[in-house]
Formats: structure tokens, sequence, C-alpha cells
């Protein structure tokens, strides 16, 4: 029998233990909590404030008595582990209740202790009195109250992660006038910068005022008026700090467990602890979750990827090897959902962004798609990015923004990535199709087909951001679509010949066959065609504009502008 003790529940405690009882009668499984909860849906938070989710009971997992009868655990909440001792394997644990303090001998301890908001040092912070945060249940039940209140006409939300998106969108549906604010020049980080734009674009759409590359100065009026760097200042009844999170890593410290530059846990491929001090793994304490260094799956190098996913599949990793069970940690994609407004977001792997930082070639591929088929009711367009090994083919990232069907889309490539698939393998995904749900040749089908043709050497690809300069310096840009639709807006210095009449106006083309060409319609398919036209007239270096215009002209979207006025009563 062994004597394993957990510390910290939700996600990836709670599954650890549940799995633990699953694999073995005999052992004594202790979980320890500081709050009250064990067991909790930390991302339907935001959906409780906003009165989407109304049975505040919904959000409670498991309950203590519950989880306790269920698995035979011994369940300790309102208990906080705060001092490790490795060499001895004891924990000290203070009862915040009774004030008193214990030691707790273990055979194998769990550390999952999460991580907390980011508070950084702001002028002014210390003194607000509706400043408030978003982590778990005693936080979502303080905002519930200053927005049940009636009091709240306007929302300052800092930070435009998943948790800033979210409330934001939530805090507006109560009627609360809501500015978003955030330092980089886009939201959801995970998104490249032209693929958020479509999220900004959702966001004006629906009343929210967006603040984009303006961080917060100081908090005056004790948090009533938001002073940002650029000076503006934003008066708040209530503000959010959604900047981000950080491991909950003082227990690790104190341990003198290793940890890595951003504060977060290292440990081996089996979530085994390493000492501080000289590299040595503990093989006795293991550490999960959002405290926890990760391994990016695509290219292998320590990331940290806070996600309920990843918490839970430790959690169940670290039960089977105490076991005894062996266990495959081949990395974490960080795939990702949310809902904005009427807008999904999905993203996996890595985005361009992070290609560019870490050096690693890729190939984009852009599709612009209708979710179902174009002709039965209700059909929307899905944006799609995916990038690519040149050299390998495989898959390097994806990311979608559309409405129905979007993540179902992102969930195929994600399983993708994880068996090695290449970008050609796509084409030949079966995936399910009735004119309600998707058309014979599905959005993912048609990645693959637009890569083949780049491999193929068909034509290469201009992305949105060369265009213009590419313009300005001579180049030939080639616009399919038609008048109308140019007259409707177009890029600036493109010459306009319908596909429809390529064939017959090829003469009008005014440079030689094997100098660049670019091509551009609405959204690539068109393109293609002309392509296809050019080359069998001897054009020999053919470029398509990656995405089209669609993609273009949501790249230099323009913020709408500020607007206080309030809906609420």
């Amino acid at each position: 029998m062994k004597k394993i003790l957990i510390v910290g529940g939700v996600a990836g405690g709670a599954t650890a233990a549940a799995r633990l009882r699953r694999l073995s009668e005999e052992d004594q499984i202790i979980l320890f909590e500081r709050d009250e909860y064990i067991s909790f849906a930390n991302c339907g938070l935001p959906y409780y404030i906003g009165d989407v989710i109304t049975d505040r009971q919904k959000l409670l997992v498991q309950t203590v008595p519950g989880m306790s009868k269920r698995f035979n655990l011994d369940i300790r909440n309102f208990s906080e582990v705060t001092v490790i001792d490795p060499d001895q394997k004891t924990v000290t644990v203070k009862n915040h209740q009774t004030g008193a303090s214990y030691t707790e001998s273990y055979d194998k301890l769990i550390l999952s202790p999460g991580a907390k908001p980011i508070a950084p040092p702001i002028p002014g912070l210390a003194e607000a009195k509706n400043i408030l945060t978003l982590r778990n249940i005693p936080d979502t039940d303080k905002i519930k109250a200053v927005v049940d209140s009636g009091k709240v006409s306007r929302a300052v939300v800092i930070g435009g992660g998943f948790i800033g998106v979210e409330m934001a969108e939530n805090l507006q549906k109560l009627g609360i006038n809501v500015t978003l604010v955030e330092k980089m020049n886009q939201v959801l980080k995970p998104l490249d910068f032209e693929m958020a734009q479509l999220v900004h674009q959702e966001i004006n759409a629906n009343g929210v005022n967006l603040i984009l590359e303006d961080g917060v100065d100081h908090f005056q009026n004790e948090g009533h008026e938001v002073v940002l760097e650029s000076g503006q200042v934003l008066k708040a009844d209530l503000v959010i700090l959604a900047i981000g999170v950080v491991p909950e890593n003082a227990l690790a410290k104190q341990a003198n467990l290793k940890v890595g530059p951003r504060g977060h846990i290292v440990t081996t491929a089996n979530y085994e602890v390493f000492n501080g001090e000289n590299d040595a793994v503990n093989p006795d304490i293991f550490a999960i979750g959002d405290a926890v260094e990760v391994v990016d799956f695509v290219t292998k190098t320590p990331t940290a990827i806070p996600l309920a996913w990843p918490a839970n599949r430790q959690g169940r990793l670290v039960a089977d090897y105490i076991n005894g069970k062996k266990i495959a940690n081949v990395g974490i994609q960080g795939t990702a959902v949310a809902k904005v407004f009427n807008q999904t977001i999905a993203a996996t792997g890595n985005n361009a962004a992070l290609l560019d930082l870490k050096k690693i070639p890729y190939q984009v591929v852009v599709a612009h798609r209708s979710n179902h088929a174009g002709y039965y009711p209700n059909a929307t367009n899905i944006a799609l990015k995916l990038l690519y090994d040149p050299q390998t083919l495989k898959i390097l990232g994806a990311q979608a923004v559309g409405q129905e069907g979007t993540e179902k889309r992102i969930d195929v490539i994600a399983t993708a990535m994880k068996l090695g698939a290449t970008v050609l393998d796509l084409q030949d995904f079966e995936l399910s199709y009735a004119p309600p749900f998707s058309s014979a040749k599905d959005p993912v089908n048609i990645l693959g087909y637009i890569a083949e043709n780049i491999i193929d050497g068909v034509y290469q690809t201009v992305q949105w951001y060369e265009i213009d300069q590419i313009i300005a310096a001579g180049g030939f840009l080639l616009d399919v679509r038609s008048p109308m639709e140019v007259r409707a807006g177009g890029i600036k210095g493109a010459v306009n010949i319908e596909l429809d009449s390529l064939r017959d106006r090829i003469g009008e083309i005014p440079i030689d066959k094997d100098a660049p060409i670019y091509v551009s319609c609405q959204v690539g398919q068109r393109a293609y065609l002309a392509i296809r036209i050019l080359k069998g007239h001897g054009f020999t270096n053919i470029y398509n504009l990656a995405g089209g215009y669609s993609t273009y002209k949501t790249a230099h979207y323009q913020l709408a502008a500020l607007q206080f006025e309030t809906t609420a009563n």
C-alpha cells in the first residue's frame, strides 16, 4: 500500500486522485486544497457571470462529499500545504479553519498548485476598490455580486487573452459598456495578426470598445479611473485584470525544486521533479498542471500552456506511472477554442509569429470556405490558416475563425499533427459529408489541395503584408475579380482583368512571361484558375496572394471609434 498526497485539486489534482483510486483500492490517497472547492469548471466562470449559465451548482464538477464517497478519498479542503521536506518525505499542512498546522508523511507526492492571475505593481492598484481578477469560484462570486448590484454601467477589461475576451463579451451581454484594453497589437495571442483582425471586427461589431497597443500607466480615484500609457483616461465602475497568469511555485521554491526561466516547475517526461541545486531527479515527487513547464509538440522546446486538457491528461499519466504503467509524453500542441460573440476561434500548434521567433521555416496555406454546402441555408465562411514545414511537409500549426463547424476543422488538423500526417495527407482524409454539415470537399481537404499546388510548383505564394511593397517597387498585380467587386474595394495599383475574359485579354498583360506576376481574387480560388490559364500561355513566375483580397482587407481593418454610452439601466 502506498500513501499518496496530492496538493491542489481542479483539473490536474482531482483527475490524478480519481485515476489513482481506479488503479488501486488499497492506496491511501489524501488530497489537500487550500480553498473550499476541489473541482470546478474554470472555463465556465465567465458564462456564469454573464448569466449564460444560471445555476452556480453546475460549475462544481465534484464536491468534497461526493468525490470522497465515490472514490474513497481523504479530501481536506481549507488545508494549505506550506512546507515540503523532500529528505524526510513529509509536508506541513495548515488548516485555515482552525489555524492549526500539522505534518503528514508520504510515499508519493503530486503537486498540482495551478497558476494565479498576474497582478503587476501598477501605481494605484493597492488603493483600488473595484479591480478584480477571475481564477476561481470565490473570484466569480465577487464579480457576480458587483455586476448584479446594478451599479456597474461601465467596465474596463485589461488583457485580451481568452479570459479577457470572454469577460468582455459576457459583461457586454449584461448591458454594460465595456472597453477592452490590450498592450499588444492584437487579442488572442495564439492567432496571427490577420486572423486576430477577424476577432477585432467581431468585438467592435458587438459594441465593445477595443484599444490596442496601449497599456495601463496607473489607476486613480480608487480604481474608478484607468489612466493609459497614451494619457487617455477610462472611467470604470468595474475593472477586470486579465493580463495572464503565473505559476503558483512558492511551495516548489521552498522545497528547492528546479523551476524554469518563467518560474514553472521543471519535470522529467514522467513528471518527476528535479532538485534545484544538482538536477537530481526526485522519483517520489511529481508536478502537473498549470504550474509546470511542458514540451512544445512542434518544436520540442520548453514552454508553458495553462489549459484544461494538458492538466487532465497529466493527472491521468502520473497516476498511471505511479502504478507501474508505461506512459508516453509526446508534448503539448496547445489546441484551444474560444467563443467571441458569434464567432468561434480555434487554433493548434505554433502560429507564424512563434515560428518566426524560433527561426523555423514554414509555408503558409490560407483558405476561405463555407462551413457547409453553399446551397444549404445559412452557410457561413470559415477562414483557415495552416503552416507546414516545406521540407518534411509536417503540419506545424493551424488557426480558424468562423461559426458553426470551425473547431471541428481544427480538431481534425490537431489529430493529423499528433499522428504525424503531412499536409498532403489532408487531401485524403475521408470526412463526413452531408449538405447541412460540410461539402464533398471539406475545408480541411481544400488546405491539402492548396498545399499540393504550392509543393508541385504550380505557383508560389505572396502574403498580405508583402504585396503593397511589391506593387510600390513596380511589381505587377493582376486582380481577376469582376469589375463590380473591384469597385467595392481593391488593392491600390492592381490591374483588373476578369477571370472569364482572361484568355481573350492575355495580350494586355505588359510584362515578360518570365517576370514575376502576382494574381489575386476574393479568396484565392479564381486566382488559381487564372494561374492555370497563365501557365498555359507561357507565364512561368506566378504568385498567388494567399487568402486573396478577403485576407488583405481584413488585415487592414481599422478599429471602430470608441463609444462610451451605456445600455445598462
